[in-house]
């Protein structure tokens, strides 16, 4: 096989670990080393990212939280009636996903903002059909809103999404590479786990995700990966089989 045929784009796919994924990271992981909001910086070294793993031919969604906007669990223990925290929270999650879609599309990748909550100026409403549709078309779908439902967080939106949208692991990217039993960065003794299961996350309150999301990702089998979005090059190796990462599996 001639070099060139080697480096086409279905070929490249070939040789990644998953065809199609979910990259979940929180708010706060655009907020760089600010106490708040976008540091526009670093949104554009995750969409770096980002693109160094479609350009490997994998078809990527996105769910971003809105933690560092707004958090509606925050506002509802300030004296907030929770379900108008909630929405606030969701609208703060819209503008972090245009804030990505903005940094993506700069580096000439074809993005769709789909939101759970109608606002047909600034996004998509969320149609299953055509969000899969946008998916083999090969353009990144950031799926904002959350559920659209207030309770339920953007943790759970992302396994929701990841089920409907028939991807085959979630990539949750954190400050630290892995699930560890207590927190790395205030205990030495902090023992990182490779592989864990979805009743250990659970029993143990490891903190991956809230229970609802782990409950419906074992539910469906959908397997999540935990890694550091810190790390150069992490979400792109792993899915070459490189890099150091914690598997969440039945």
């Amino acid at each position: 096989m001639s070099t060139q045929s080697q480096d086409r784009p279905e070929n490249r796919q070939a040789r990644t670990a998953y065809k199609r994924v979910m990259l979940k990271i929180s708010g706060e992981a655009l907020m760089g080393d600010q106490g708040f909001g976008l540091h526009p910086p670093t949104v554009q070294r995750i969409a770096e990212e980002v693109k160094s793993v479609h350009d490997l031919g994998v078809e990527i969604c996105m769910v971003i939280g809105g933690g560092n906007i707004f958090r509606g669990l925050q506002g509802s223990a300030q004296g907030m009636e929770r379900t108008t925290a909630d929405y606030m929270g969701m609208l703060a999650t819209v503008m972090n996903a245009l804030a990505m879609q903005a940094s993506l599309e700069a580096l000439g990748i074809h993005t769709r903002v789909i939101s759970a909550i109608p606002m047909d100026q600034v996004c998509e409403p969320y149609i299953r059909r055509r969000a899969v549709r946008h998916l083999e078309k090969k353009r990144v779908c950031i799926f904002a809103a959350g559920t659209g439902n207030p309770y339920f967080t953007t943790d759970t939106a992302a396994t929701l999404r990841a089920n409907e949208m028939s991807c085959e692991a979630i990539f949750k990217g954190t400050k630290v590479d892995g699930v560890y039993d207590k927190d790395p960065k205030k205990f030495d003794d902090a023992k990182r786990y490779d592989r864990v299961s979805y009743d250990e996350v659970l029993q143990k309150h490891l903190g991956v995700m809230d229970a609802s999301a782990i409950a419906l990702a074992r539910d469906n089998d959908l397997p999540i990966i935990v890694f550091s979005l810190d790390e150069p090059g992490g979400f792109r190796g792993i899915l070459r089989g490189e890099g150091t990462y914690t598997l969440v599996e039945g």
